[in-house]
């Protein structure tokens, strides 16, 4: 972190005039950084604001005053706690596409790479992210669940899929699973592939986009896009209507069922 608040030593406010404090984040590795930006104030003409001497009062204000030598306060202070998480940068990167017929089911494996996750003589700064997706593997997550050597257990990720709007989370959110069924790091480069496993049982045709958010616990997030297509179902059935002559009408009956209330 980088603030400018010594420059702003001595500076003077009017009464309710406003006061931006910049702040500059610029990390170079994907790690949470902590920062705290304290503000003191004292009056203008150098005298102490009065306060009655407490013992419970004098315990509040003990972290955010600073008391003269006389009993007054002399400068009060603002504390504000600064958490900065980076963020990868983003790239036109091909969506992983995801595509179903309405009213079946599909599984498909989504692999992702993270750069620059645990610093280290083996991490690399954030550079590239790709995400795709592979159609071959089978689609067992008992047997792919693993972590492979090299990878330190106590990294962990949190993961969540980002809709454009709430319509469109309300449309895919019961639709869409998602799960995190195996991750390995190269120990040369750093950089840490999470693969998993999406299931899409869409119930009418549509195409929405999504955005694969990864955040690892130590700092840092990582953004890959996604596309979810669902084509139109098939036919349920054929109705044959046979013509009992001209000019006369022919019917034929069939039995609709609801699948919800």
């Amino acid at each position: 972190y980088h603030n400018d608040l010594f420059c702003l030593t001595g500076t003077r406010l009017a009464p309710k005039e406003k006061l931006d404090i910049p702040v500059l984040f610029m990390p170079d590795t994907m790690k949470t950084y902590k920062a705290v930006v304290v503000i003191h104030v004292m009056r203008g003409n150098g005298e102490n604001w009065p306060y009655e001497d407490s013992a419970e009062l004098n315990k509040d204000l003990e972290s955010s005053v600073t008391v003269a030598e006389n009993g007054g306060i002399q400068g009060i202070l603002w504390i504000y706690p600064v958490h900065g998480i980076p963020e990868a940068p983003q790239q036109k990167l091909v969506p992983a596409v995801v595509r179903c017929q309405a009213r079946q089911r599909v599984e498909r494996r989504v692999e992702v790479l993270l750069t620059g996750v645990v610093p280290g003589a083996n991490a690399m700064p954030a550079a590239r992210n790709s995400a795709m997706v592979n159609t071959n593997k089978p689609a067992n997550i008992q047997e792919e669940v693993q972590v492979t050597d090299g990878f330190s257990t106590t990294v962990e990720f949190l993961y969540e899929l980002q809709y454009q709007s709430n319509d469109i989370k309300s449309q895919l959110g019961a639709l869409v699973g998602m799960h995190l069924i195996q991750r390995e790091r190269d120990t040369e480069s750093g950089i840490i592939t999470l693969i998993f496993n999406i299931v899409f049982a869409p119930n009418k045709p549509m195409r929405n986009e999504a955005t694969l958010v990864v955040q690892c616990t130590t700092g840092g997030v990582w953004k890959f896009p996604m596309l979810f297509i669902a084509t139109e179902p098939e036919v349920d059935d054929v109705i044959n209507i046979e013509a009992v002559g001209l000019d006369k009408e022919s019917i034929v009956g069939f039995k609709l069922t609801s699948q919800t209330r």
